[in-house]
C-alpha cells in the first residue's frame, strides 16, 4: 500500500534523495487523497503542470541532440510518443510507481494506482519535484535515466519505418502535402509480376519504382523519392 511505502527505494530510481521530503510526499498525493484527508500536504496537480514542461523541453533537447538531424516532423512525432500518456504509464509501471501512490480509499478501489491517466499525471509531478528541490540539471538527469531506453527504440523503430511513410512525413513536414501513387504499367506472366509505378508530389513525377507487387514498387520509387529530399 502507498501508506508504507518505502520512499528511500523511489529515491534511488531518482537518483537523488530529496533535501525537501515534502515536495516528494506532494508529487504522490492525488487529490482522492486530499479530499479525504484535509490536513495532509497540498495535492499534486500543480507540480504534475510543472513537470510536464520540464519532460517536453528535455526530450526535446534530447531529440535535437540526435547526430541525424531529423526534421521538426519527426522531432515532434518521436517527442509526442514519449511523453505521451501511454508512454508515460509504461515508465510509471517499470518504477512500480502505483506502490507508492497515497490515493483516496475509492479511487484506490476503483484501481486508481494502474490508470494510464492517474500514473503519467504522477510522472509528470515527480519530475517537477525533482526540478524544484535539485534543479535543471538534475530533473534532465532522471528524465534521461528513465527514459533513454524508450528514446533510442523510438528512434530505431523511426529509422526503419517503410519509406513510404518516411517520406509522407518528410513531405507533410515540409511542404503540408502527401505524394501520390500512380501504376503506370504491369507485366509479365501471373507468378512473375512486374509492376511500374508512378510517384508524383504536386502533379510532378518525383520517382518512378518496379517491383514483384504494387505495394513493392511503391516502395521502390518512396526510397528513391526520400533519398533525393534527404540527401
Amino acid at each position: 500500500m502507498a501508506e508504507n511505502r518505502d520512499l528511500s527505494a523511489l529515491q534511488q530510481l531518482l537518483g537523488r534523495e530529496f533535501e525537501r521530503p515534502d515536495l516528494l510526499e506532494r508529487a504522490l498525493t492525488h487529490k482522492s487523497w486530499s479530499n479525504e484527508h484535509p490536513h495532509s500536504p497540498d495535492n499534486n496537480e500543480r507540480l504534475e503542470f510543472l513537470g510536464d514542461a520540464v519532460l517536453d523541453l528535455v526530450i526535446g533537447h534530447e531529440l535535437f541532440a540526435v547526430p541525424d538531424r531529423l526534421d521538426e516532423g519527426v522531432l515532434t512525432r518521436v517527442r509526442a510518443e514519449l511523453v505521451s500518456e501511454k508512454g508515460l504509464a509504461l515508465v510509471a509501471r517499470e518504477m512500480t510507481l502505483g506502490d507508492y501512490l497515497r490515493l483516496g480509499r475509492g479511487e484506490r478501489l476503483n484501481g486508481g494506482a494502474d490508470k494510464d491517466s492517474l500514473l503519467s499525471n504522477t510522472l509528470e509531478a515527480l519530475l517537477g519535484a525533482l526540478f524544484l528541490d535539485g534543479g535543471y540539471e538534475t530533473a534532465a538527469a532522471a528524465i534521461r535515466r528513465l527514459f533513454g531506453a524508450h528514446l533510442a527504440r523510438a528512434l530505431q523503430h523511426r529509422e526503419g519505418q517503410d519509406f513510404k511513410s518516411r517520406l509522407q512525413e518528410l513531405l507533410q513536414a515540409k511542404h503540408g502535402a502527401a505524394p501520390h501513387y500512380r501504376e503506370l504499367q504491369v507485366e509479365g506472366p501471373p507468378h512473375a509480376r512486374c509492376y511500374t509505378v508512378a510517384l508524383e508530389f504536386r502533379g510532378e513525377l518525383l520517382a518512378e519504382g518496379q517491383g514483384r507487387s504494387k505495394k513493392e514498387a511503391e516502395q521502390a520509387a518512396a526510397r528513391q523519392a526520400f533519398e533525393q529530399f534527404d540527401a
